[in-house]
């Protein structure tokens, strides 16, 4: 059952290659089916199969393809089959302007197959192997306009995703030697391995931790998220700001608590490593977050900087850490969809991408404007919503690692300032500032596609705010699987 909730989606994704064109209510129909009917069957596993393993076949002789729903694995799954349905149902509304929707939506759905790979893995091969399909077949996705900056965007995107799997192949071979690779809590190598060779154990640490970061967009590999703003805006909501980039941060987790084991890593030079790197992202991503006016490139810039919220949280190498990584793994990419799905709709709406185009822009589009200002504030920290639940969790885990936690704490402190700059500065020009030109024709709040999304989305996080204690509960209880 797990392998079909993987190859379900990619098989059904292809095979939407062959629906004609213009065959459009088609093609929509059968898309929102497939990503509904893997989603269903992802929360039926969920529910009644925790703990689940399935292997199936060796890649290259010992090297098995095995998937597993474990603790960790059932967060990133249940959190794509959340919203996987929810941002091709936006799609279909939002790709109308932009074109070509047979080859998007078909690549689309296997991106949701292909996460489901990473989410689901078993061993080390088979999220290395599902980690690498899924820079091939979101590629096409980042260049879709075929645009100059399209194309630069891919170019870069294919740099750093492909040197960064190649940088974490030098450890990936050398754990499946010496420990098979499987996930396990608390790792796979033996302790006599750091004991005997600590250098080099922390140096393939680090070697695979910052590789599948590149992903996370951790400093000095993260100039690919923010030139991805150019894709179409379903592409950098869920791919670039849900999927793809959350994808790489769940790796990081798995290499820190599944593979070398957080005992092993504890107090090293290599932790150390990994935390400033993440403190100096967590700042660098809002500093330039606060200096952005095109849109949705400063919302790209903020994943960048609250991607490594959740580095940094892992790299604590505590339980508290890893239950904090895992709920800003959640509530980030609820909110920051939502934010992304306000950005898109002004767009497709009104041509406008630079903020400061966008003042008195609630006279025409109240809803939208409504929405991402909810978002922002929750973005932002507010009491009451959820990433301030997150933030406090990591907050807290980090007071517990003294003094180096204290580095990253520092950076998240100054980010939360800048962070309340930069998300609520859009929200003073939409809602506060008068027009100065008459309001354009034809500027209104999108159609009901997009305003189910939407609505959907705003209301799972208000509630998750509101009900945060079942929630948590749910997360940190997984995490610790």
């Amino acid at each position: 059952m797990l392998s079909f909730a993987v190859f379900f989606p990619i098989s059904a994704g292809l095979l939407l290659f062959l629906v004609p064109e213009k065959q459009r209510k088609l093609r929509c129909c059968l898309t929102e089916l497939t990503a509904l009917l893997t989603s269903a069957l992802v929360f039926y596993l969920i529910m009644q199969h925790p703990g689940t393993t399935e292997t199936l076949f060796p890649v290259v002789q010992n090297l098995v393809l095995t998937f597993s729903l474990d603790g960790a694995g059932t967060v990133f799954a249940g959190l794509a089959a959340f919203l996987w349905p929810i941002a091709t149902l936006y799609g279909f509304e939002y790709m109308r302007h932009e074109g070509r929707e047979q080859a998007f939506f078909a690549l689309y759905i296997v991106s949701y197959g292909v996460t489901l790979g990473i989410a689901l893995a078993g061993n080390l091969v088979t999220m290395y192997i599902f980690y690498e399909l899924l820079s091939l077949s979101t590629l096409p996705l980042v260049m879709h306009s075929s645009s100059p900056g399209a194309v630069r965007a891919g170019r870069s995107y294919m740099a750093y995703t492909f040197g960064g799997a190649a940088l974490a192949l030098i450890g990936v071979v050398p754990v499946i030697a010496w420990g098979g690779g499987n996930f396990v809590s608390g790792g796979v190598l033996d302790v006599g391995l750091f004991e005997l060779h600590p250098v080099l154990m922390q140096m393939l640490f680090l070697c695979m931790a910052l590789g599948f970061g590149v992903k996370a967009a951790i400093v000095p590999f993260h100039n690919w998220l923010p030139e991805a703003a150019v894709a179409p805006t379903p592409v950098t909501a869920l791919l670039h700001a849900a999927a793809v980039v959350k994808a790489g941060a769940f790796a990081v987790i798995r290499v820190c608590y599944y593979t070398f084991g957080r005992q092993n890593i504890f107090g090293t030079p290599a932790q150390l490593v990994l935390i400033c790197l993440s403190a100096l992202t967590i700042l660098y991503g809002a500093l330039r977050a606060v200096r952005e006016h095109h849109l949705k490139r400063r919302l790209a810039w903020s994943t960048v900087s609250n991607l490594s919220y959740i580095i940094f949280s892992a790299a604590l190498l505590t339980p508290d850490g890893l239950s904090g990584a895992m709920a800003h793994l959640v509530f980030h990419a609820i909110i920051k969809i939502t934010l992304f799905f306000c950005a898109g709709a002004i767009l497709v709406q009104t041509g406008k991408t630079q903020i400061e185009s966008m003042r008195g822009l609630r006279e025409q589009m109240p809803l939208v404007c409504g929405i991402y200002a909810v978002a922002a504030l929750a973005l932002a920290g507010t009491p009451f919503l959820p990433i301030f639940l997150s933030k406090w969790m990591i907050g807290n885990a980090a007071l517990a690692v003294w003094p180096t936690g204290l580095i990253g704490l520092s950076a998240m402190l100054v980010s939360a300032v800048l962070c309340a700059v930069y998300v609520l500065y859009p929200v003073f020009f939409m809602v506060f500032r008068r027009q100065d030109t008459p309001a354009e024709a034809g500027a209104r709040d999108p159609g009901l596609c997009m305003k189910i999304s939407m609505g959907i989305l705003i209301l799972v996080i208000v509630l998750s705010g509101l009900y945060s204690n079942q929630l948590l509960t749910f997360i940190t209880v997984h995490a610790q699987i």
